[in-house]
């Protein structure tokens, strides 16, 4: 399953040229990300509250194709690439709503953690949403 998300360059994302500045694509991942959990039925929050489970950033990349400019309509498609009981890699595709040009893609991959900060394994509860099949226990 994939999740597209739809956001409107500000103009404080930009630089002077107008042109997004490249660590503004990491945030809109993150908004892609938490988009696609809140749609298979997981929000962060929960997770973190009721869980006491975090996913800690571990890995980012992001290749850049073409510019996206102040005031363009962006579309984050967002999907769990791969998944087990102690990672989890979502990928990422931008593009510009209009043209239908690929601006940048790319991937992160999260730790599951504890409170404490220290690795844990996901609840066997959420490993559905995540794809993880009861084998990867």
């Amino acid at each position: 399953m994939d999740v597209e998300t739809r956001l409107r360059v500000r103009y404080a994302e930009t630089d002077q040229m107008g042109v997004v500045y490249h660590a503004n694509y990491i945030i809109w991942m993150e908004v892609g990300r938490v988009e696609l959990c809140r749609a298979l039925g997981l929000r962060y929050r929960d997770l973190e509250r009721d869980e006491h489970v975090h996913l800690a950033v571990v890995e980012v990349d992001c290749r850049f194709a073409r510019p996206a400019l102040y005031d363009d309509e962006v579309i984050v498609k967002a999907w769990i690439a791969e998944a087990n009981p102690r990672l989890v890699k979502f990928g990422y595709e931008m593009r510009n709503a209009e043209t239908d040009v690929v601006l940048a893609t790319g991937h992160t991959k999260h730790a599951f953690l504890g409170a404490d900060m220290k690795p844990r394994k996901l609840p066997v509860a959420h490993r559905g949403i995540f794809g993880i099949k009861e084998s990867g226990q």
